[in-house]
């Protein structure tokens, strides 16, 4: 079961070795929750929890919270799945290697004016933006200059990746930003028959060089 506590306060002890009296770790206040762990990893309770008050708490029990989860985790694996077959690059993608895009990308989000990535920084890691936008800034002669603006299905830092080079520009959000990401080796297992597509983006960035 998973917990979570309406009114009141309970106490969480737990017997680090075997023999040893119960150690006393946190209180849980109205608002929090317990149980999760076991409900995820099917395991025994790890700490015991004591009411110290009158309490109220809601349960919910493996089946209804599995639902829930898996439920809200498909419907956002879904949209990036609508989002991957807009961009161009991906078109050759059948159906099967898009969801393991979907599963394989990690989602990262930024506030307005929120760097994403610097220039001259080692980047190892492939962008997708999935809501809002940004913008590209280069340093050319001491000065930035704005080079390309980022919406919803663009995708940058595939440059770096590909050549194992640094960051050759800055990445700043403009409104509020979430991208999904990709490591190196993550792109590399998902994205590897893409390479040669997507080498043509290094031609947007040779003539600031």
């Amino acid at each position: 079961m998973l917990y979570v506590i309406e009114s009141g306060e309970l106490d969480c002890f737990r017997v680090m070795k075997e023999g040893e009296k119960p150690t006393f770790l946190k209180k849980y206040q109205p608002g929090e929750a317990f149980g999760e762990l076991a409900l995820l990893y099917n395991a025994p309770w790890a700490a015991t929890i004591i009411s110290c008050s009158d309490a109220v708490l809601y349960s919910l029990d493996r089946h209804t919270f599995n639902f829930i989860v898996k439920g809200s985790a498909q419907k956002k694996k879904d949209s990036y799945e609508a989002i991957f077959k807009k961009v161009g690059v991906f078109s050759s993608m059948d159906n099967y290697e898009r969801t393991k895009l979907a599963d394989a990308v990690k989602e990262w989000r930024f506030k307005p004016s929120e760097m994403i990535i610097w220039q001259g920084d080692s980047g190892d890691e492939f962008f997708i933006v999935t809501d809002g936008h940004a913008k590209c800034m280069m340093k050319i002669d001491g000065k930035e200059v704005e080079v390309m603006k980022y919406g919803v299905g663009d995708y940058f830092g595939e440059v770096s990746l590909l050549k194992k080079e640094p960051w050759a520009a800055s990445v700043i959000a403009v409104t509020a930003v979430t991208v999904v990401y990709l490591d190196q080796a993550m792109f590399t297992w998902v994205l590897g028959k893409l390479e040669d597509i997507l080498k043509w983006n290094m031609e947007n960035y040779k003539k600031f060089k």
